[in-house]
């Protein structure tokens, strides 16, 4: 799957990762209102990933409206990436995206930088509650939260999550963190604090999707890291059902989807797998 927040914002973009051989995609995440966004510089390579700033810049739920039924040509399913500052707006956002032809909501409650009292939901498990009941009283396609590793206990805020109704869990969104120049002597970032995606995170989310598992018994996205197939594999036996992809394509190119996807075939064929969920958790067993 496409991750929010990658080549997410065109349903021109959108449809060619699809062509691409992408499972499926998810928009970059919308809220009710257009928002700037934070000042550059929103982005900065370090050695182990990217670090981003980006401030949820987008322009409104209502405007990707025409992006999600042009993405829907790509013949696979389009998940709407969401956000608010309050349960209502979660749930008018999502109600909005669903009305345009999503086939699921996904909702941001784990961006790392955002100063506004949104960035708190996903660190509380009874405010990530509240908002997956007010979205799944709102909406009837499958609703999916994505989680935050900024937390003490990710399995608490998932546990809370399932009970409130979510239909599955992605696991995660980016690491806080940021970068110095040592030159000017001040962060490089705009925010000052960032995000962390790649290679770096793909341990924390491994394990985060290992725990999850143990804890629920909703579906579970992995993301976070995954730059081939090996990575693939490593997320389904570690209880993903799914994986997205979203740094690796910056490092490489859309070419990442086919390549995961041929290299998981040739893993399963040399192991005598059969059937996807027959990797699903493995690591758990025995």
């Amino acid at each position: 799957m496409l991750a929010s927040g990658v080549l997410g914002i065109s349903g021109k973009t959108l449809k060619r990762v699809a062509d691409s051989g992408a499972g499926a995609v998810v928009t970059k995440s919308c809220g009710l209102d257009v928002r700037e966004g934070f000042p550059n510089p929103t982005v900065v390579e370090v050695p182990c990933g990217l670090l981003n700033a980006f401030g949820l810049p987008n322009p409104g739920v209502k405007a990707i409206c025409e992006e999600i039924a042009e993405a829907k040509d790509g013949k696979v399913p389009v998940i709407a990436s969401v956000y608010g500052f309050s349960k209502n707006d979660y749930a008018e956002a999502a109600g909005i995206a669903e009305e345009a032809g999503a086939d699921a909501v996904e909702l941001n409650v784990s961006c790392p930088h955002v100063r506004e009292v949104g960035v708190e939901i996903g660190q509380k498990a009874d405010l990530v509650a509240e908002v997956t009941s007010s979205v799944k009283s709102k909406v009837d396609v499958p609703v999916i939260v994505k989680l935050s590793p900024n937390v003490s206990n990710i399995v608490d805020i998932g546990i809370a999550t399932q009970r409130s109704g979510a239909d599955a869990l992605c696991a995660i969104n980016t690491v806080r963190a940021m970068a110095i120049d040592i030159n000017v002597k001040k962060p490089i970032l705009g925010a000052k604090i960032g995000g962390l995606s790649g290679p770096a995170i793909k341990p924390i989310a491994v394990r985060c999707v290992f725990e999850l598992y143990e804890a629920v018994d909703i579906p579970i996205i992995g993301c976070g890291g995954a730059a081939g197939w090996q990575d693939a594999v490593e997320f389904l036996l570690a209880g993903a059902v799914a994986i997205q992809i979203g740094t690796a394509i910056v490092h490489k190119d859309l070419g990442v989807f086919k390549e995961i996807e041929s290299g998981l075939a040739d893993y399963m064929k040399d192991g005598g797998f059969r059937r996807i969920d027959e990797l699903v958790g493995l690591a758990h067993r025995g």
